[in-house]
């Protein structure tokens, strides 16, 4: 069975045949040229029946503000997500119903893969012996659910299963935007701005670039996002509201928030209108910055578009705010103009609720969204379950927790660690440090994977405890678990002085030196930040021997 290569020829190297994307009719801007097979391109692929994907991928969620932390009850920050789905081909939907089963099967297969890490090509190999020879559409529907539950390398794998095929599939820009946008998730922005700069002319269009300005939204590098929307401006990209979003986003997620106001000014220069996510962006900004009624100005510029109808996401933002500011009748008021434009085909819309309800304390509404959520799917995925425990943990409601959580455990056979992870901070909480070891224990009798997180919380609660040597254990195991490259786990700090602190109560410097040494092997104390920590709480003679490593 042959291994899938890398996506990514090395400079020089020849690649397939590609063509550029696809029907200009459907799409406000000329198409590229028709790359010659000589030319060198990136990445695979798209066939003429596959409705592709824009540039942007984003949470499905139009502009939800989602409270980052929480202090006193209340949010005390916003994140802002949004996405736009454009199709540049054409497809007969009902010749396609037939594949429907095929490629949802496949997808499964590939979600549940028992070694993510061994990547995709190894199920995809074995469905066209077993099965039939998959179609370009089946493959670009199984990238797109992949990508919908965030399971970025499974769905770059295909993609590189599909680029070894050699001839088989065309490729489009539409295709390399998609991998663009998953190579800087799986692999970092530089590995995608490397790809971008050996594409060719004829494929740096509007979606390649739109890539890459997204892929740099993502990382918050504003001065590279802005050279690209500057050159994406020169070369008439910003023909639609979608890169406006996009700058606005980031703007808003590095606290410039005046920026986020130059950017709707040059829309109505160009006179781009702007869409419901441009006004929920807006709108979430001034949340963002407590500034309410400039808030409720957008608001009322809003309702009297009326080329645009407030959704659910706009309401759960002003819910949000209102909540923020004390304000719980108008808070619910909002909530309730939620529901009413709810679909019941969008799950994230439930999971919004459920956390807002639970907020401001309504454990009755709580269930009723619940309720409603189970009536409205066959099945509650994870994330909806863990929206619902945290929801109940704000509410204070143990039993109805552990009801819950059993309830999830019997249904499914993929232990989201994350979700573990909220019962047993619980515990840790109330001080019930034995109940979390059990219920990690559990989790690992299940054939379940704790990760870094889960391992802190338990060290945590060791601390609080007094018991170094589990502490320490639990930090170790953290920084003992694999994580894709270049993500590294990094202890809270908080986590790290409380330790050192019980350290020097209990005249431990044998522990505190197994801690720096763990520190280093993830590559903490490269940070000031640790490093103070050390040096405000290990004694003379840890510091000594950390002083003669660096040396």
């Amino acid at each position: 069975m042959a291994a899938s290569p890398s996506p990514l020829p090395p400079p020089g190297a020849a690649v397939p045949s590609v063509r550029a994307a696809g029907s200009a009719s459907l799409r406000p801007h000329r198409a590229p040229p028709l790359a010659q097979p000589s030319q060198h391109c990136l990445l695979a692929s798209s066939s003429s029946l596959c409705p592709v994907e824009s540039f942007l991928a984003l949470p499905r969620a139009a502009a939800v503000v989602q409270p980052r932390a929480v202090r006193g009850g209340l949010p005390v920050a916003f994140r802002c997500s949004f996405s736009q789905v454009h199709s540049y081909g054409t497809v007969d939907y009902e010749q396609l119903r037939g594949a429907r089963a095929r490629w949802s099967s496949l997808y499964r297969r590939i979600a549940m893969t028992e070694d993510p890490e061994a990547g995709a090509a190894v199920e995809l190999e074995r469905w066209e012996e077993e099965e039939r020879r998959l179609s370009k559409w089946e493959l670009c529907r199984v990238v797109k659910e992949l990508r919908k539950f965030r399971r970025f390398k499974l769905a770059l794998d295909v993609y590189e299963w599909m680029t070894s095929q050699g001839d088989r599939f065309n490729i489009y820009s539409s295709d390399i935007a998609i991998q663009l946008d998953l190579m800087s998730k799986v692999q970092g922005i530089s590995y995608a701005e490397d790809c971008f700069a050996r594409l060719t002319e004829a494929f740096k269009d509007k979606r390649t670039y739109g890539a890459l300005l997204n892929s740099y939204m993502h990382a918050k590098l504003k001065e590279k996002a802005e050279v690209v929307f500057e050159t994406m401006k020169e070369k008439d990209y910003v023909t639609d509201p979608l890169p406006f979003n996009v700058m606005m986003t980031l703007y808003m997620n590095v606290g410039e928030y005046e920026k986020v106001k130059s950017i709707i000014r040059e829309m109505e220069e160009r006179r781009i209108p702007l869409d419901i996510f441009s006004y929920n962006i807006w709108i979430t900004t001034c949340a963002t910055r407590g500034n309410t009624d400039e808030m409720e100005e957008v608001f009322e510029q809003m309702n009297s578009d009326r080329s645009i109808n407030p959704n659910w996401t706009t309401y759960s933002t002003l819910a949000t705010m209102y909540i923020r500011l004390g304000n719980i009748e108008k808070a619910k008021k909002c909530l309730k103009d939620a529901e009413f434009r709810m679909t019941g085909r969008d799950r994230m819309s439930f999971n919004y609720l459920l956390g807002l309800y639970g907020l401001i304390g309504k454990k009755e509404e709580v269930y009723r969204i619940w309720d409603w959520y189970k009536a409205s799917f066959p099945s509650i995925l994870n994330t909806g379950y863990h929206s619902m425990l945290t929801s109940l943990v704000k509410v204070r409601d143990m039993e109805g927790a552990d009801t819950i959580f059993k309830e999830w455990i019997s249904t499914t056979s993929n232990y989201d660690p994350k979700i573990w992870n909220i019962m047993t901070a619980w515990y840790v909480r109330e001080g019930m440090v034995t109940k979390a070891q059990a219920c990690l224990d559990d989790l690992l009798n299940l054939g379940g994977r704790p990760n870094s997180s889960s391992w802190e919380i338990l060290a945590e609660g060791y601390v609080q405890a007094k018991q170094i040597s589990m502490a320490l254990r639990c930090i170790k195991e953290a920084a003992s678990v694999e994580r894709p490259s270049p993500k590294k786990w990094r202890p809270r700090p908080v986590t790290i002085a409380n330790f050192l602190v019980l350290c020097a109560e209990q005249n431990d410097t044998a522990s505190v030196e197994v801690l720096v040494n763990v520190l280093k092997k993830v590559g903490c104390l490269d940070s000031e930040e640790y490093k103070s920590l050390i040096n405000m709480y290990a004694g003379a003679a840890v510091q000594e021997k950390l002083r003669a490593q660096e040396q």
